[in-house]
């Protein structure tokens, strides 16, 4: 029989939705889990919708900052909270320091964090925009935005920010990139590599999109972001419409190893050989299988050479 207190939990819960806004899983991974794992195992309310109590949001949380750094979900799910807590925090310690070129400029990844934990959002904008400055685009995204990225996702999994604050920061580095790509001079004359971007579907994250497409434009290409969560066969169509020379594609380790190789094995048939497909990120699966067509960039410092080398080949 359900006690008061049990009522209470589901009624101060999280519907289905809140989860996937609050930990980046889709609806429909957290369904297959529930009958794959056992886990989560929601309640109901009300009105029959599943109702996450917080305790199981938490686990989530962790696995997916587990999945983000390589592990997959068969042998992480059915961990109790404890046992995903140890192995984050063996993650922190791998986590990307600021170069010592930044930690000259700024005075490192805790004065970014202490100011989005105080929500200042003006004075976070000001300090990234100076640092661009100072440090130049390229360095910039490289040094700081990398590593700073990982800092606000593990400070997120330790407790230390909320999901609304890694959301604020999303929005304002977002905004200060954006700001400092309408500085970039657009191409000119002929030659230049259109370049279209993108992310799968059930693939939400969306800076290491935009610090790619900041690397190519700084380069000379012609860039067309699609955004992230594009059907296969829509990026596809927006590639022939725009008569891309390459499709650039970002991937966190969100995605399972064999929805990313499938994937890219479908929407490598459904181009033209003439347009490359590029794909970056930290999805494990890229540089451990090889698909003909598909060009694995395993760090952005790489991009400059991929333009210089299309160039030659071109």
């Amino acid at each position: 029989m359900r006690t008061n207190h049990d009522a209470h939990a589901l009624a101060a819960g999280f519907s289905i939705a809140d989860v996937e806004r609050d930990t980046g899983l889709a609806k429909d991974t957290l369904r297959v889990w529930e009958r794959r794992y056992g886990f989560p195992n929601p309640g109901r309310d009300s009105a029959g919708d599943r109702c996450y109590p917080s305790e199981q949001v938490a686990r989530l949380r962790c696995i997916r900052r587990l999945m983000d750094a390589g592990h997959r979900p068969r042998h992480i799910v059915a961990l109790e909270l404890q046992a995903l807590q140890a192995l984050v925090a063996a993650l922190m310690p791998l986590a990307p320091a600021l170069s010592q070129a930044a930690l000259d400029d700024q005075l490192g990844l805790d004065f970014y964090l202490n100011l989005i934990a105080r929500h200042d959002m003006h004075n976070l904008r000001l300090e990234l925009g100076q640092s661009i400055l100072r440090l130049g685009l390229i360095h910039f995204i490289t040094a700081v935005m990398a590593p700073l990225n990982t800092a606000v996702g593990n400070a997120w999994m330790q407790g230390r920010l909320e999901v609304f604050e890694e959301h604020l920061y999303t929005e304002c580095i977002t905004g200060v990139l954006r700001n400092a790509m309408g500085c970039i001079a657009p191409p000119r004359g002929k030659g230049t590599p259109r370049v279209l971007l993108s992310t799968f579907p059930n693939e939400p994250h969306g800076l290491g999109l935009l610090m790619v497409e900041s690397l190519l434009a700084l380069e000379g290409c012609q860039c067309l972001s699609l955004g992230t969560q594009t059907p296969i066969s829509g990026i596809a169509q927006a590639a022939a419409a725009h008569k891309a020379d390459i499709v650039a594609l970002s991937f966190t380790a969100l995605l399972s190893a064999k929805t990313v190789m499938t994937g890219l094995s479908a929407l490598r048939h459904q181009l033209p050989q003439r347009i490359a497909i590029w794909a970056g990120g930290q999805c494990p699966a890229l540089y451990q299988q090889q698909i003909p067509g598909v060009l694995p960039i395993p760090a952005l410092e790489l991009l400059a050479q991929q333009v210089a080398r299309w160039h030659v080949s071109g």
